[in-house]
């Protein structure tokens, strides 16, 4: 559990700063940004599959994935559900909707804890519960005095919940599945860049640093997720879901106060409920873990 913390904890912090890197990319359209997120992060995975020396037991795991229809189509289904993510997150930030990407990650652990509780059949405690519904509470007021429907926020809260469902179900080692996730993906990418961009990638060589940058998103994407994917491994689902809250508290300081979008006194009522209920549920989660300790020695 320790371990999966750790990991849970880093994944959200490098999330949640990721905004200031797509924004340091504004050169190029979220479709770019987007295709060579995918190109950049398959690369990165076989070179780290190398260097650790998983690539034979990966590609053993690809023959066992690609052969069994079922296994295959969950796969496809998990690359469909990051891909959608990742492009509307990206357009979201390049398009000064960082609020509203915070205010989608504010949502998903409420997805999260949903679907682990239907789905997975996890139980929360009555205190569990009791957060639960204050963050509900948080959530419905700044979805409702926001004044517009906020779809980049239902769409990557939604998409990301579901991401991480099927990887706890698929349960395949978080770097084979961010391999095989990327691999499906990057045909249609590679054709997309190819074809509408005139075969030149869509880079401009004269761009150095963004070059670099573009590159490098491999490396962005890659981490985190690789963390992420350990982590649902070893945390409830439920856990995992409150953990998140660290990254839209990140993007949420960092649309205020660096790209200066306004922050409202609704912003406030849902920052104190949200984060209310977060130190409600941690504590009541982390009594109940010394409890089963205490019983179990």
């Amino acid at each position: 559990m320790k371990f999966g913390m750790v990991n849970g904890i880093s994944a959200y912090l490098i999330w949640g700063l990721l905004p200031i890197y797509w924004k340091l990319l504004d050169y190029y359209g979220a479709d770019i940004v987007f295709s060579h997120r995918i190109i950049w992060s398959f690369v990165f995975m076989i070179f780290l599959l190398l260097f650790t020396k998983q690539f034979t037991p990966f590609l053993q795991e690809c023959k066992r994935i690609f052969t069994n229809i079922k296994s295959l189509f969950l796969m496809i289904i998990i690359a469909l559900f990051i891909s959608t993510n990742w492009l509307t997150f990206i357009w979201a930030v390049q398009n000064d909707y960082v609020i509203q990407t915070s205010l989608g990650y504010y949502i998903n652990p409420l997805v999260n804890i949903l679907l682990g509780v239907v789905v997975l059949k996890e139980r929360l405690s009555k205190v569990q519960t009791i957060s639960c519904i204050l963050a509900f509470i948080g959530v419905t007021y700044m979805t409702f005095s926001y004044g517009v429907f906020p779809w980049v926020s239902l769409v990557l809260a939604t998409s990301f919940g579901l991401y991480g469902l099927m990887k706890k179900i698929a349960n395949i080692h978080s770097m084979y599945s961010l391999a095989i996730e990327t691999a499906l993906i990057l045909p249609f990418v590679l054709i997309y860049l190819i074809y509408v961009y005139d075969f030149r990638l869509a880079m401009n060589f004269d761009l150095v640093g963004q070059n670099i940058l573009l590159i490098f998103t491999g490396v962005a994407t890659a981490v985190p997720l690789l963390l992420f994917g350990s982590a649902v491994r070893y945390l409830t689902y439920s856990m995992v879901g409150f953990l998140q809250y660290i990254a839209p508290t990140i993007m949420l300081f960092i649309g205020v106060f660096l790209y200066n979008e306004p922050f409202t006194f609704d912003h406030l009522i849902t920052f104190l409920f949200i984060w209310v209920a977060l130190v409600v549920y941690i504590s009541s989660t982390f009594k109940l873990g010394k409890r089963l300790l205490k019983k179990s020695s």
